[in-house]
C-alpha cells in the first residue's frame, strides 16, 4: 500500500511569526480555527472569502484540532496583544465625536 499525503501546512520563523499556515499564503491555523469556530463560517465559505482550496481549510482545521491547546494559547496570546493596544492607543473614532 502506498500512503500519499499532500501538505498544506508550513511552519516558519520569516512568515506569519513562526505560526503554522497555509503554504504560500499569510493565512495562518489560528485565523481559520476563529473563523470556522467562533465566527461560524463553514469551510465553504472561509475558502471562498480567501481564495483557498477546500484542502487548505481542512488540513488547517485538522492542524487546529491535533494542537487545539497549543492553537487556542497562540489565540489567547494574541487577544491579550489586542486588549493592550487598545489600552495604550486612544481611538480616534470617539475624539470624531466630540466635535
Amino acid at each position: 500500500m502506498e500512503i500519499v499525503s499532500k501538505n498544506y501546512i508550513a511552519i516558519d520563523g520569516d512568515t506569519c511569526s513562526g505560526k503554522p499556515h497555509i503554504v504560500g499564503r499569510r493565512i495562518t491555523v489560528p485565523q481559520i480555527s476563529v473563523w470556522h469556530e467562533v465566527m461560524g463560517k463553514s469551510a465553504d465559505e472561509i475558502a471562498t472569502e480567501y481564495d483557498l482550496s477546500l484542502s487548505e481549510v481542512y488540513s488547517g482545521l485538522v492542524y487546529y484540532f491535533d494542537h487545539r491547546e497549543e492553537m487556542d494559547g497562540v489565540i489567547e496570546e494574541s487577544e491579550i496583544f489586542v486588549r493592550e493596544l487598545r489600552g495604550r492607543i486612544p481611538s480616534k473614532i470617539n475624539r470624531l465625536g466630540s466635535f
